[in-house]
């Protein structure tokens, strides 16, 4: 066989494997290498250049890292100013009737009838219910019975009495001889005798008398009276429930009877505004915060005088006319004083550090130098704080002041700063 045919063999063979003829031009593998060459050089060259980029960025940052942590840390600063001549103190308050009273049943027994319900008024001595009464019925008329009694007798102890002073008298008189000298003490004896029955008698009427009056009097309460002009606001009985009389923990009450014309209203001070809450005459000003438009103004009637160890607060009330009922007990107000600011410096709350010491304030001196002061605060108002010592007027404050900054430490003004620096007025903590 000659190499044509072979090779025409292996071309036949080729056709009918592959279904069909396969071109393959010349150097086709040579082409495929060179891609695939020209590909891993693009890759190897990519890979140097992100790695280059990558590295010259982390000596940057480690550059810039060095260099901030050698500049000084930057801070905000405030001008320490004169805390204003007068000051708005708000507190919250607590209005509370002028008088209220619990009312008990003063006689034991059931509810026959009630008159008055919760909001009505009603005047001093208005007949609020009817208590029935039956064994307090019976006991007076045992009482009476029994002051009759006493008094009958009395009359029989009055009789012997003068039965016994007469007789004695007779055997007094009579002469000597007639009857003896025992016999006579005998009928002497027997007339004090008589005497001292017919007082006790007449003690026991007294008695008598008292227990008819100590029940008689009870059953005035059987209609329960009002002792004062006002509205009622609770009432605690109905028809044919059982009362006891008395007022302890177990003893249910019948009403809750409250004047509120005038109205007082409670505040308790903080000890920073004590001293100028004290005296009388202080003005306010009154506003609920579910009517913000009602404006009522008064002045301190009284002030307990003393600071209450627990919450180291003075009880403050301030008495109100209240004719249009505007004002009821219990509701929460906010009262506004007007305090005067005598010698006191104003700094933002957020340049107060508090630390073991106790409060404290950052001060940055001409020098750029953190010095760290001791301050006493008098007033507290939440965005602001007044300080009574430690500061002075034109200081300049740090706000925020990291915990890591330390007294002595140069620090860097930052640039909403430069030129001058921000006013109390301007800031917000």
């Amino acid at each position: 066989m000659t190499p044509s045919d072979v090779s025409d063999r292996n071309s036949s063979e080729r056709e009918d494997g592959a279904g069909g003829p396969t071109n393959v031009s010349p150097g086709a593998g040579r082409r495929m290498l060179s891609l695939a060459a020209a590909v891993a050089i693009a890759l190897a060259a990519g890979f140097w250049f992100v790695h280059h980029n990558q590295i010259e960025s982390e000596a940057r940052l480690a550059d810039q890292t060095k260099r901030d942590a050698a500049e000084p840390p930057l801070v905000d600063v405030v001008i320490a100013e004169a805390a204003p001549a007068q000051q708005t103190l708000t507190l919250p308050g607590s209005t509370a009737a002028w008088n209220e009273s619990i009312i008990y049943a003063r006689v034991s027994g059931y509810v026959a009838n009630w008159l008055v319900d919760i909001g009505d008024r009603v005047k001093s001595g208005q007949t609020l219910a009817l208590i029935e009464t039956p064994e307090l019925d019976a006991e007076l008329v045992a009482a009476k019975a029994k002051l009759n009694a006493s008094q009958a007798g009395v009359e029989v102890k009055q009789a012997r009495a003068d039965f016994a002073r007469t007789t004695y008298e007779r055997w007094r008189n009579s002469p000597k001889g007639v009857v003896s000298d025992q016999e006579r003490e005998s009928k002497k004896a027997g007339s004090a005798e008589a005497i001292a029955e017919l007082d006790a008698a007449r003690a026991q009427v007294l008695l008598d008398q008292a227990q008819v009056d100590r029940l008689t009097a009870l059953t005035n309460f059987k209609r329960v009276q009002a002792p004062f002009d006002g509205i009622i606001t609770e009432r605690q009985i109905d028809l044919g429930n059982l009362v006891t009389a008395g007022s302890t923990a177990s003893t249910s009450p019948l009403y809750r009877l409250a004047k509120d014309d005038p109205i007082r209203v409670f505040v308790h001070a903080p000890q920073s505004a004590a001293a100028q809450l004290m005296k009388v005459g202080t003005p306010a000003v009154i506003r609920r915060s579910d009517q913000p438009n009602q404006r009522l103004e008064g002045e301190v009637t009284r002030s307990a005088k003393a600071i209450n160890p627990k919450s180291r607060t003075l009880r403050v009330e301030i008495d109100l006319p209240n004719p249009d009922l505007a004002l009821v007990p219990g509701l929460y107000v906010e009262v506004s004083f007007k305090l005067k600011n005598e010698g006191l410096i104003q700094a933002p709350a957020a340049a107060l550090l508090f630390r073991a010491s106790g409060p404290q304030v950052a001060v940055i001196d001409e020098n750029g130098v953190v010095q760290i002061k001791d301050v006493t605060i008098a007033r507290d108002d939440g965005n602001f704080v007044q300080i009574a010592s430690g500061l002075a007027i034109g200081d300049k404050v740090a706000l925020n002041l990291s915990s890591q900054i330390m007294a002595g430490e140069k620090v860097k003004i930052s640039q909403a700063n430069k030129g001058k620096s921000k006013n109390l007025a301007e800031t917000t903590p």
